[in-house]
C-alpha cells in the first residue's frame, strides 16, 4: 500500500454496533463464498456467488466447480491447484479468469484455503472478488493514505463518541504532539491548550445535525512552541459509510498563524496610525497646561496603555530659560496628569497630581529625561518595580497591580526637554516593543509641543494679568455721595483683555466713573488699556466735558495702529445729583431706580474710539437718593448664541429684584450672565447714590 504507514489510526473504533446494517468495506466488495468437498464438488453457494458468477445455487450445489467456472484451457492448471490446497500445502491467492453464467469471462481475484470438519473430512473454501471492484477500492483507498499522509493540512478522524482514530503527520507538526497521544483520547484531553469545550461542542453539533461547520477560527499556543500565539481555520463535516451510517467526525486544520500575525500587524499598524491622528485632533485644543496633558493622557488609554502619567520638570514650569539638572543628577518633577484604564491601585503609586516630586538618578524615569531618550523595560523584573516607582510602598502596589512592561518618552519639543511620559501595562498581556517606543515618541513629540506653548501661554498670560491688574484701580477710596462696588473677570480659559474701569476723584466733591473695552486681548490690549486709562484719568482732572474726553481718548487712539476701544464716561455731582454721561459705542449703561422697572439709558451711541472724526455727545442724568447706576462691557451680556437684546432683557430682569448690597448684585450678575466657556473678559461698576455728609445743593426735579 506504498507510504499508508504514515497515517497513524487507533486498530478499532469504539462503540461498534454488531447489529448495524450493510455497507462495510467487506459488503462494497460482495465477497462471494464457495464451499467444495474432496472431489471439487459444489457443497456451499452464497448469494454473493450468485451474484458474481451469475449461477443460482440450485444450478450450482454438486457441480463440479471447474466444469462449471473454468474454461477447458484452464481446467488442469484449476485442478492441480485444488490438489495442492487439499494436500495440506497451505492456501492459494491469485487472479485467476472465471466463466460466467452468460458465457463471458471475468477476472476475480481469488482466496483459497483447505477446511476439516469434525469427522475428518476435507473441503475447500474459496473466497472471490470482482477484480476490477477490488483494484477500485485498493486505489482509492492507497489515494486516501496517500492524500492523508502527504497532505499540508491537518487532517484527523474522531469516532462516534469523539475520540482519536486517526491523525496525518501535518496535524501533529501543528498540535506539537505526535499521533499516539492523541489516539483514542477526546480533544480536552490530548490539546487541553485550546477552547477544548468550544471544539467538542461544535462537533457534536455537526455528528447530531450534519451539518458542516466550516473554517472556524481558533488561537491557541502549542507545547512545542507555549510562548507564540498561533492561529487556525478548522473545519469538522460528519463522516457516513455507504450505507448512510455516522462512523464518525473528520476535521481539517489549516494553519493560518502568518496569515494571523501580518493582519494583526496591519490591524495594529491601523491602530497606531488612527492613534496618531485622534491625538493630533485631542491633544493641544487649548492652551491650558493641565488640559493639555490630560488630553495626552486620555488618546493612550487604554489602546495603548493601561496606566500612564504625564510629569514635567519644575524647572520648565518656573524658569522660561534652558536648565540644568542638579548636582546630584536628581530632578524634580510636577505631575500634570495621571490615569488607567480601569480602577488600579496602580494609581495610588503614582504621583499625585500637582505634587512635586524629586527622583534620583537611579530612576529610569530620570534617566528618560537626563538623556533625551526612551527608556523600555519590555518584561518587568522584581528588581525593576524599585526603579521606576516613587518609594518602596508604591513598588508593592505596582506589583500587585500586576505591571509587567514599561516605557518612558521624553516629551521634547524645540530642542528642550520638558518631561516624561510615563506608560505602564498590566492586563494588556503584551510587552511594550520598538514599534511601541516609535509610536509613544510620536505622541509624547505632538503633546510637547501643545504642552511647551500652554506654558508660553501662562507665562505671558500671567504676565498680562499681572499688568492688567495693576494697571486697574486698587480699592477707590470712598466718594461723597456714592457707594460703588466693582469687578474684574478674565475669560474663562483665562485669558486677558483690555477691559477696564476706574472710579476718579474730582474737585467739587464730583466722581468720575469710567468703563472701557479695548478690542482684542492678550498683553498688548492690557497695555493698551493702561494708556487709555491713564490719559483719561488725565483729562478727567482738567474738569473737562465727558465728550471733551471722549474725543480727547479718540484723537489718542486713533494714532495707535489698528487699535479701537469703547468707552462709557460719566461724571456724578452729589450736590446736584445730576450725572453727565456720554459714550464711545459702548452698551446702554442701566438705571435702577427704588419702586421702577430698571432702564437701559437712551444715550447717543457715539462711535468706538480710534474711528475718529465722529462728534461725542453728553448727556446730563438727573439722579435720587439710592439710585443705581450700573456700568458694563460687552463680556457680561454676549454670547454667541443669543441675541443681545435677549440678554440685555435678562440683565435688567436680574437688576428688577429686590434691593441688596451692591457687592451681592455684582456676583448676582456675574453668577447668572457669564457661562463657563466665555472667551470674552468683563469690567463691571455699579454705583449708588447715597446723601451727601454735607447736603445737596439743589434736588432734581420730581
Amino acid at each position: 500500500m506504498g507510504d499508508a504507514g504514515a497515517v497513524r489510526a487507533e486498530p478499532g473504533a469504539s462503540g461498534a454496533d454488531p447489529s448495524a446494517a450493510p455497507g462495510g468495506l467487506l459488503d462494497v466488495l460482495g465477497v462471494a463464498a464457495v464451499v467444495l468437498n474432496a472431489e471439487g464438488r459444489i457443497v456451499l453457494w452464497s448469494p454473493q456467488a450468485e451474484d458474481l458468477f451469475g449461477y443460482t445455487a440450485r444450478e450450482a450445489l454438486g457441480r463440479s466447480a471447474a466444469g462449471l467456472l473454468v474454461d477447458e484451457e484452464h481446467r488442469e492448471l484449476v485442478i492441480s491447484l485444488f490438489a495442492k490446497v487439499m494436500a495440506g500445502g497451505g492456501t492459494w491467492a491469485g487472479t485467476f479468469p472465471v466463466r460466467h453464467k452468460d458465457r463471458s469471462t471475468r477476472l476475480a481475484e481469488f482466496r483459497n484455503m483447505r477446511l476439516e470438519d469434525e469427522q475428518g473430512r476435507l473441503y475447500a473454501l474459496g473466497i472471490a472478488s470482482d477484480q476490477a471492484t477490488l483494484r477500485r477500492l485498493e486505489r482509492d483507498l492507497a489515494l486516501s493514505l496517500r492524500l492523508v499522509s502527504q497532505s499540508p493540512i491537518g487532517l484527523a478522524v474522531m469516532d462516534t463518541d469523539l475520540r482519536y482514530v486517526l491523525v496525518n503527520p501535518a496535524l501533529e507538526d501543528i498540535s506539537g504532539l505526535p499521533a499516539e497521544q492523541h489516539l483514542g483520547r477526546r480533544v480536552s484531553e490530548a490539546l487541553p491548550f485550546l477552547d477544548a469545550e468550544g471544539v467538542e461542542s461544535a462537533m457534536r453539533h455537526v455528528l447530531a445535525t450534519g451539518a458542516p461547520r466550516l473554517n472556524q477560527f481558533r488561537v491557541g499556543r502549542t507545547p512545542a512552541d507555549p510562548d507564540t500565539e498561533h492561529a487556525w481555520y478548522v473545519s469538522f463535516y460528519r463522516l457516513e459509510d455507504s450505507a448512510g451510517r455516522v462512523i464518525g467526525i473528520a476535521t481539517s486544520v489549516v494553519d493560518v498563524t502568518e496569515q494571523h500575525r501580518a493582519a494583526t500587524a496591519a490591524a495594529r499598524a491601523r491602530r497606531r496610525l488612527a492613534l496618531i491622528a485622534d491625538a493630533s485632533v485631542r491633544i493641544g485644543t487649548t492652551l491650558d497646561l493641565d488640559v493639555t496633558a490630560r488630553e495626552l493622557a486620555d488618546g493612550v488609554v487604554p489602546e495603548f496603555a493601561d496606566v500612564v502619567a504625564v510629569d514635567v520638570l519644575d524647572s520648565v514650569l518656573s524658569d522660561p530659560q534652558p536648565h540644568s539638572s542638579s548636582t546630584d543628577g536628581g530632578v524634580r518633577f510636577r505631575a500634570l496628569a495621571v490615569k488607567a484604564a480601569y480602577p488600579t491601585v496602580a494609581v495610588q503609586a503614582a504621583d499625585p497630581v500637582g505634587e512635586l516630586a524629586r527622583y534620583d538618578a537611579g530612576r529610569l524615569v530620570t534617566q528618560c529625561v537626563k538623556t533625551g531618550r526612551p527608556v523600555l523595560v519590555a518584561h518587568l523584573s522584581d528588581r525593576d518595580l524599585p526603579r521606576i516607582a516613587r518609594d518602596a510602598d508604591a513598588a508593592v502596589l505596582l506589583k500587585e497591580a500586576g505591571v509587567h512592561s514599561y516605557l518612558a518618552v521624553p516629551l521634547i519639543a524645540r530642542g528642550e526637554v520638558l518631561g516624561a511620559l510615563d506608560l505602564k501595562r498590566a492586563r494588556n498581556p503584551l510587552p511594550f516593543d520598538h514599534d511601541d517606543v516609535v509610536l509613544a515618541g510620536e505622541l509624547a513629540a505632538r503633546a510637547a509641543v501643545g504642552i511647551d506653548n500652554a506654558r508660553w501661554y501662562q507665562r505671558q498670560r500671567n504676565a498680562a494679568l499681572t499688568l492688567q491688574r495693576h494697571l486697574l484701580p486698587h480699592q477707590p477710596s470712598p466718594r461723597p455721595g456714592l457707594e460703588v462696588a466693582y469687578r474684574y473677570q478674565p475669560a474663562a480659559a483665562g485669558e486677558v483683555g483690555g477691559d477696564w474701569f476706574d472710579v476718579i476723584p474730582l474737585s467739587g466733591d464730583r466722581t468720575a466713573l469710567v468703563v472701557g473695552d479695548v478690542m482684542g486681548s492678550g498683553i498688548n490690549a492690557a497695555a493698551t488699556m493702561g494708556q487709555l486709562r491713564i490719559v483719561a484719568r488725565t483729562l478727567a482732572g482738567l474738569g473737562l466735558e465727558p465728550d471733551a474726553v471722549l474725543t480727547h481718548l479718540d484723537d489718542i487712539t486713533a494714532g495707535l495702529d489698528d487699535t479701537m476701544a469703547t468707552c462709557v464716561f460719566a461724571v456724578y455731582d452729589p450736590h446736584h445729583l445730576h450725572c453727565r454721561i456720554a459714550t464711545a459705542g459702548h452698551l446702554p449703561p442701566v438705571l435702577t431706580r427704588p419702586g421702577h422697572a430698571p432702564e437701559l439709558l437712551d444715550l447717543p451711541t457715539g462711535a468706538p474710539l480710534g474711528v475718529g472724526g465722529v462728534p461725542f455727545e453728553t448727556i446730563q442724568l438727573p439722579l435720587r437718593i439710592s439710585d443705581e447706576l450700573v456700568l458694563y462691557t460687552d463680556g457680561l451680556v454676549e454670547t454667541r448664541d443669543q441675541d443681545i437684546d435677549v440678554r440685555l432683557e435678562a440683565l435688567t430682569d436680574l437688576l428688577s429684584h429686590p434691593r441688596r448690597p451692591l457687592e451681592e448684585t455684582c456676583d448676582l450678575l456675574l453668577g447668572a450672565l457669564r457661562h463657563a466657556d466665555d472667551h470674552d473678559d468683563v469690567a463691571l461698576l455699579i454705583a449708588r447714590v447715597q446723601p451727601h455728609p454735607a447736603g445737596a445743593f439743589s434736588h432734581p426735579p420730581t
